[in-house]
This record gives structure tokens, C-alpha cells and sequence, in this order.
């Protein structure tokens, strides 16, 4: 198989509307973020999703977050609260996932996980892709599992080419994941200090959390 590569910010309306349409059919994706170069497929695709863990030698009971194109898309899929309106208007778009309670549209993309991981990313390109695929996009780092992250276009193609059926290139990145915070307990749980603080994120709160 050989991937098709394309510089994510070159791409024209028809070639974006070329490549929702690739990853609502199936496809896997290489892209940029705000944060880290991710892999990632349409949630729904459950062999997609297979092919990820492959690529990825990523252990079947570490869950993939779900990148999606605004709060709203996010709303739509789990048992929003008010601590989640509170993060999602001061870090969205931006480097912070939070894991939430799905409801009943968004139970089919749990798989077995307590809740649902959900980040809206801020970077252009990828706000513009997210808006036209069918549903969020389960995504993970684009690297082996453990090892770390790849930062440039040549370690994204030499590593994906043949693997990724899309490699969409954004420049060199660097190498912050995003900070992971679990509201599907009764406290705040701070899974991952990522870009964002602990501070931060208990400013925002108003509160301690775990």
C-alpha cells in the first residue's frame, strides 16, 4: 500500500472534502495537531481502529481519545457538566482532553472504557477536516507505543509511509501531549499533566483536584 501524502494546510475545499470522505470511509490519517503529530480514524470504524492499535504495537486496554471540532460536537455525545463548560471555555480549542460520562449517542464509542476522552484541537487545518468528517476522530499519538513522539515531516513519512493510508504533513511540532483530566468521578482527576498545568486547570475550577 502506498500512502497518499499532502501538506495538510495546501489542501484545496476539494481535497479536504477528499479526505472526510477517505476517513468516513475508512481510511487512516497522519496529521498535525496543536499539540503532537496524532494517527487517528473515524470513531465508528471499528476495523480502522484495529489497524491503529497495529500500527501503533498500542495494548488493547489503553483507550484512544476522540478529537472533535467544537464543544457542541462533544455536548452531543456524553453527559456534559458544569466543570466541562467551565474547561471547555477556557482551554477549547487547545491542549487539554477531558474524559466524561458518555450518553446514550456516545455509548457506542466507549468499548469497554469507563468514558469518553474528548479534545478539540486548535489548529486551523485540522479544525477545517474535524468539521467535515461524519463524527469525532478516535485519535492517539502518531508514534510507537512508549517510544517518543515524532516531531517532523521526515519521521512522520518514513515511519507511516505504506503503514497510514493518509499522511498529512504540517511542518515540524513539538512534543507536549495534551494535559488529560477524568470529570467521570465524583473529584477531578488529573490523568496526564500535559501542556496545561495542575494550576491552570485548578484556577479555572476554583477547587483542588486529584
Amino acid at each position: 500500500m502506498k500512502s497518499l501524502l499532502c501538506p495538510i494546510d495546501a489542501m484545496t475545499p476539494a481535497q479536504l472534502a477528499q479526505t472526510a470522505a477517505r476517513i468516513d470511509g475508512g481510511a487512516v490519517a497522519v496529521y498535525p495537531t496543536d499539540t503532537v503529530y496524532g494517527i487517528g480514524a473515524n470513531a465508528f470504524a471499528q476495523t480502522s481502529i484495529q489497524r491503529i492499535y497495529e500500527i501503533k504495537q498500542r495494548p488493547p486496554d489503553s483507550a484512544l481519545q476522540l478529537l472533535v471540532g467544537s464543544a457542541e460536537q462533544a455536548r452531543a455525545i456524553t453527559r456534559w457538566s458544569e466543570d466541562a463548560e467551565k474547561l471547555a471555555a477556557a482551554f477549547w480549542p487547545g491542549a487539554l482532553t477531558m474524559i466524561l460520562p458518555a450518553n446514550e449517542k456516545g455509548a457506542p464509542l466507549l468499548r469497554g472504557f469507563a468514558g469518553l476522552g474528548l479534545r478539540v484541537p486548535a489548529h486551523a487545518a485540522l479544525a477545517r477536516l474535524l468539521e467535515a468528517v461524519k463524527g469525532p476522530l478516535a485519535s492517539t499519538s502518531a508514534n510507537l507505543h512508549g517510544r517518543p513522539v515524532f516531531t517532523s515531516e521526515r519521521e512522520i513519512t518514513d515511519f507511516f509511509e505504506g503503514k497510514a493510508d493518509l499522511i498529512l504533513t504540517g511542518g515540524t511540532l513539538g512534543n507536549h501531549a495534551s494535559s488529560v483530566l477524568d470529570l467521570t468521578g465524583p473529584e477531578p482527576l488529573l490523568r496526564r499533566e500535559g501542556a496545561l498545568s495542575r494550576r491552570q486547570l485548578e484556577k479555572v475550577l476554583n477547587r483542588p483536584i486529584k
